[in-house]
């Protein structure tokens, strides 16, 4: 598909959508709530140019800045993480809710009900997501983060970063260790051919695995690979079965289904 060349996760998602940008890229469920949002690439790289236009503009992030994400694994984590990739910043994964090393961060995006312990650390460049399906806003929320739905829309539908990100710059801080953001595409495409991943495979995705695996595992990987995602929040377990013959699932991460291969596992 292209995406050897590929030095920064920008040019694995612009890859995609040259390559296959009307098909089907994320899909997100969420059985709690019972949603099913679908994002071809091109549409996943619409909310990545608004978020990351909405970061370097308003926020003035770029390279040498630390992003934090103290977000669940959605659709709009992907484009937030890939937002702040396309920037040349650095994501800080907070997604498995450890919100206590949040010095020298420079902006913060939350979901809603993780606002309160951060507004007490009076972080002043704090956004919140209410992670609407249609991608509302903060109802009735009246504390002082920014509204992410409210900002974004008003972005732009491009991006052009000040600055071409860096391959050499820092891409991921998590658990104590980091990656480049060239090392973020070297270690992705490492991990698709460890994984054994292919081209058009379409892979269900548990969310308690993907919250511990980290968006290299649960959103870079399947990228490099030419892989689309079928992301479950708040999985119901006798649903997926029919939900995997409905998406056309050919692989899980995380989730063990009968007559699917699970990724990472002997066949």
């Amino acid at each position: 598909m292209g995406q050897g060349i590929a030095s920064t996760p920008a040019d694995l998602l612009a890859a995609r959508v040259r390559d296959a940008g009307a098909a089907p890229l994320v899909t997100h469920y969420d059985d709690a709530t019972g949603e099913r949002v679908e994002l071809s690439a091109t549409t996943l790289a619409n909310w990545v140019a608004k978020t990351a236009n909405l970061l370097q503009d308003e926020f003035d992030a770029g390279a040498g800045s630390t992003v934090a994400v103290a977000l669940p694994v959605h659709w709009q984590t992907a484009a937030v993480v890939l937002g702040v990739w396309s920037c040349g910043a650095a994501v800080l994964d907070t997604a498995a809710e450890d919100d206590d090393r949040l010095d020298g961060v420079d902006v913060v995006l939350a979901a809603a009900d993780r606002l309160p312990p951060l507004e007490e650390q009076g972080i002043e460049d704090l956004l919140g997501l209410s992670l609407h399906p249609l991608g509302m806003g903060m109802a009735g929320y009246v504390g002082p983060a920014r509204d992410f739905a409210l900002e974004v829309r008003a972005q732009g539908d491009h991006f052009a970063p000040y600055t071409p990100p860096d391959p050499a710059a820092p891409g991921l801080l998590i658990g104590g260790g980091q990656l480049t953001l060239g090392g973020l595409v070297e270690t992705a495409q490492e991990l698709a051919a460890r994984l054994g991943l292919s081209p058009g495979d379409r892979v269900l995705v548990g969310d308690q695995t993907a919250t511990a695996a980290g968006p290299v595992a649960w959103l870079l990987a399947p990228l490099a690979a030419g892989a689309s995602l079928v992301l479950c929040r708040h999985p119901f377990a006798d649903r997926l079965p029919q939900r995997a013959a409905a998406e056309r699932v050919t692989a899980t991460l995380g989730v063990k289904l009968d007559g699917i291969r699970e990724l990472g596992r002997p066949a």
